[in-house]
């Protein structure tokens, strides 16, 4: 289980891809804050599968990720 204090203000948000996303804004309530296209966008604290080297990689590829908020 990822320990969300780990996650910080501007780490890259990378899907399983590999493949940016956006760039942290904060940590609430067990959700990620993400700021991607311009725009402020959030995932649950369940999708991310790792933090490594200031980036947080996600469960999902950038693409599925990012068809979660359209």
């Amino acid at each position: 289980m990822i320990n969300a204090t780990q996650i910080k203000k501007q780490m890259e948000v990378k899907g399983s891809d590999g493949k940016h996303i956006g760039t942290v804004l904060g940590v609430e309530k067990g959700r990620v804050q993400v700021a991607s296209g311009g725009m402020p966008h959030d995932l649950d604290i369940a999708m991310v599968d790792a933090i490594k080297n200031d980036t947080v990689r996600l469960l999902k590829t950038a693409e599925e990720t990012i068809r979660i908020w359209h």
